[in-house]
């Protein structure tokens, strides 16, 4: 079967296309014929050799999120599977191949009025989204600033945050033309990079919902109300200054709080419940899912040149 490797750390030009055995699907586990496979930050981070002090080796298959239809199941599997479409998450790789195998507690079944290319869009963004703003305890009319909208977490947190009530929602983008489009999607407020946005947006935050991190990401701390609270759900940008912590102590009286989110904190079946009812809303038109653009997966090099060019509004997906 075909799939995309990552040969040399670095640059985009390191993926290649090689062929590799179809998997047996182990005790526990489904292959899956995919569809649609998502291409995450995560994904490009993992390419740079950033992550590399934490396992992840040259000959790594990219890619967390598939769908397709389950083509075989492992032992201790119920055979029903077989012939059925689905979303899964084959971990931190995997993913970038013609078959995946995923772990069975971590597929679910797709409605029929939601494309392969829409569930791998929401399934990982949508869940994050989900989970960060409630880990932000966010509540009906406060305010929300979402930093790096763009992307498929950002996206969706606008989403969540404008249904869930929120009194504004302002988001950093690098375009006019991005800010309209988040508009459109739930967005009251659009600010440049810096977090600046003219006189009309508001002069801080309940809840940040940060996607970026970086060396900047300080700054937006001084951004919260009193009581405010930043959730890091990414670090796209790189880690913020180790002593980004100095900020809240400086501001000991306004009790701001700083923490992290990762969904591999929830549970699979409190993720797929999640999930479940975010693909129906999909599948009723009353959430979006944005995809950039679909890719031939041996376009995979073009698609990671993308993302580090900072070109993508949503989500690419690559098509076996």
């Amino acid at each position: 079967m075909k799939a995309i490797s990552i040969q040399t750390f670095g640059s985009p030009d390191g993926l290649a296309v090689v062929d590799l055995p179809v998997p047996a699907p182990a005790a526990g586990q489904v292959l899956i014929a995919t569809e649609a496979v998502g291409v995450g930050g995560v994904d490009t981070v993992i390419r740079s050799g950033a992550l590399a002090a934490y396992g992840f080796k040259e000959g790594h298959i990219p890619g967390g999120e598939v769908a397709g239809t389950v083509t075989a199941v492992g032992e201790d599997v119920d055979v029903s599977w077989i012939g059925r479409r689905v979303w899964g998450f084959t971990g931190t790789g995997g993913g970038y191949v013609e078959q995946a195998v995923a772990p069975v507690e971590q597929i679910l079944p797709l409605p029929g009025s939601l494309s392969a290319a829409a569930a791998v869009t929401l399934g990982s963004s949508g869940s994050v989204a989900h989970f960060g703003l409630r880990h932000a305890r966010f509540a009906p009319g406060e305010t929300v600033l979402v930093r790096g909208a763009a992307g498929g977490i950002g996206i969706m947190t606008v989403q969540l945050a404008a249904r869930g009530g929120a009194a504004a929602v302002a988001v950093t983008t690098s375009s006019s033309e991005r800010g309209e489009r988040l508009r459109r999607l739930g967005a009251t407020h659009v600010l440049d990079r810096s977090g600046d946005g003219g006189k009309e947006a508001p002069a801080g935050y309940d809840v940040i919902i940060d996607v970026v991190a970086g060396e900047d990401m300080p700054s937006f701390l001084d951004r919260l109300n009193p009581n405010g609270r930043m959730v890091a759900v990414g670090a796209v940008a790189g880690q913020p200054p180790a002593d980004f912590g100095t900020r809240i102590m400086a501001a000991f009286r306004k009790s701001m709080s700083f923490a992290a989110f990762s969904a591999a904190t929830v549970t699979p079946a409190d993720l797929s419940a999640v999930r479940g009812k975010q693909f129906a809303a999909a599948g009723r038109g009353e959430i979006e899912a944005v995809v950039h653009e679909l890719l031939p997966l041996d376009e995979a090099v073009l698609a990671h040149r993308k993302m580090d060019a900072g070109e993508v509004f949503g989500r690419i997906v690559l098509t076996p």
